[in-house]
């Protein structure tokens, strides 16, 4: 990997509905935008780390803590479009990282699988995915299931249990999904440029555009939880976390 470039872009937006102004919310007296970005930062694995942001107000809370951000604009659809329009105001990198700004929990070795995934020249996308461990997350439309072949590319991403497991006897591992993205740089450019597709209308996931236009995904086998905070509960849970830790 040595010989890839690769920049880990922060997407940030100010407008939440759950948790408006998240971003800049205190996590052990700290911006979680601080938290997610030095955590990134602090796994040595890429030549850059960037916030994607549409506001001023995050772009110089990052500029004021030492790190590095880029204004984007406010009507993105994803946080893959907010990262496409930062990747083409950075110095090139072959490899993207998208790493949702309200992760500080990420760790790095399930970021160092992930870029390793890109020494093999046919992947052009990567994400994550960690065993269900309560069976209960099964029936849970938020958490979403994957299904792989067996070269643990994704055949299809879903709200629903998949696979069905008609004869209950069967000993099955199922795996849920964690929405951290690699991308190879032309691959994430022409991913934001498809037209919004059938099944990911219906099942109002992003990664299906990619899957129905070809683009395979190579998922990697995590620990990782995928702990993100989308309401002030869960950035109660995650500071309980980091004190644990400390």
């Amino acid at each position: 990997m040595n010989n890839i470039s690769s920049i880990a872009i922060i997407p940030a937006r100010y407008a939440s509905t759950r948790f408006p102004a998240k971003a800049l919310a205190l996590l052990a007296g700290e911006p979680i935008i601080s938290h997610v970005y030095r955590k990134v930062l602090s796994c040595n694995l890429f030549d850059s780390v960037v916030v994607a942001t549409d506001h001023e107000e995050i772009f110089s809370t990052v500029l004021a803590f030492g790190g590095k951000a880029v204004m984007t604009n406010v009507n993105h659809a994803s946080g893959s479009d907010r990262i496409a329009e930062a990747a083409t105001k950075l110095p090139p990198a072959e490899v993207i990282v998208n790493i949702q700004g309200d992760e500080p929990m990420i760790d790095t070795d399930s970021l160092a699988k992930l870029l390793s995934q890109f020494s093999d020249p046919q992947v052009q996308m990567a994400s994550l995915m960690t065993p269900v461990s309560e069976p209960e997350m099964l029936s849970n439309p938020n958490i979403v299931k994957v299904v792989t072949d067996t070269k643990s590319n994704a055949l299809y991403f879903s709200r629903s249990a998949i696979p069905f497991c008609r004869d209950n006897d069967i000993n099955y591992t199922y795996y849920r999904h964690i929405g951290v993205y690699a991308y190879r740089r032309e691959t994430l450019l022409k991913f934001v440029e498809l037209p919004i597709s059938k099944l990911e209308q219906t099942e109002k996931l992003e990664q299906l555009r990619a899957l129905e236009n070809g683009i395979p995904i190579r998922m990697v086998i995590t620990d990782y939880q995928g702990i993100g905070i989308d309401t002030p509960e869960d950035l109660a849970m995650v500071e309980m976390l980091l004190n644990l830790q400390s």
